[in-house]
């Protein structure tokens, strides 16, 4: 039998508990942005990795788009599927694995947002394969909008005093940042949409804003724009620093 990782445990029975945390609120802002970024162009075909509960697809497709969001999460897209019915739209949302997307030139934007999937994975070569299915489900030309977890924060900051002051569920108990590999190891403890508390041994991998656009070179973007990530508040323009846990990437397919 093979052993869950961290996060299918997680999101087996948290798609409330999810839709609750602070970090989902910017919702509307960040879909202004990525309608800026596509040029408001309602023939657009947008994929949503790693979509979770659904809040940018529907937005999206309440916006007038044609938008597929996957997840790895049953759970998660259930939720998702009940707020899109109560929404009032449609969006084609699938149970997939980010890791063995089979896309090719089918979308004119990609979305990675908040750590959807990418970054989570328990190799770099995985979180790799993610970023190329990105890349191969879009069109030449085609928009890729990502945020990610900064590297050069945990160098500088407390990850668990961070994430405690942050997160509306859970508590880190336990944090240890490796500078070798750029991944931190912690232990947050839980509880799922039932009251019952679960306890986790997570690993993320935080990246240098080099490291992103040797990848995105690798796969074919011609265009990579780099800032400072804020929930909520999407926008060029914003430097980086090593006070931004998060950095947004915006990066054009080349034609």
């Amino acid at each position: 039998m093979v052993r869950k990782q961290w996060y299918e445990t997680l999101f087996e029975n948290y798609a409330r508990t999810y839709d609750r945390e602070t970090f989902t609120k910017g919702t509307i802002q960040e879909t202004d942005f990525i309608e800026q970024e596509i040029g408001f162009d309602k023939l657009k075909r947008i994929l949503d990795i790693g979509c979770g509960t659904g809040r940018h697809s529907i937005e999206l497709a309440k916006r007038g788009y044609s938008v597929t969001g996957i997840d790895l999460s049953e759970s998660q897209l259930k939720r998702a599927r009940e707020k899109a019915e109560d929404a009032g739209v449609t969006v084609n949302f699938l149970l997939l694995d980010a890791r063995t997307m089979n896309f090719k030139e089918e979308f004119d934007a990609s979305l990675i947002l908040c750590e959807g999937g990418f970054a989570l994975m328990e190799t770099d070569e995985m979180n790799y394969e993610i970023l190329k299915g990105a890349a191969d489900a879009l069109k030449p030309g085609g928009i890729f909008i990502l945020t990610t977890l900064n590297a050069f924060f945990p160098l500088t900051h407390s990850l668990k005093e961070f994430m405690n002051s942050s997160t509306v569920e859970g508590t880190i108990k336990n944090s240890t940042f490796d500078i070798m590999t750029l991944r931190d190891f912690s232990v947050l403890e839980v509880n799922d949409d039932n009251g019952n508390k679960r306890t986790l041994h997570c690993n993320e991998r935080y990246y240098l804003p080099s490291e992103i656009s040797w990848m995105m070179k690798s796969l074919g973007f011609s265009v990579i724009d780099i800032f400072a990530g804020q929930v909520g508040n999407f926008r060029r323009g914003q430097q980086l620093t090593p006070n931004n846990y998060e950095m947004l990437v915006v990066a054009k397919k080349k034609i």
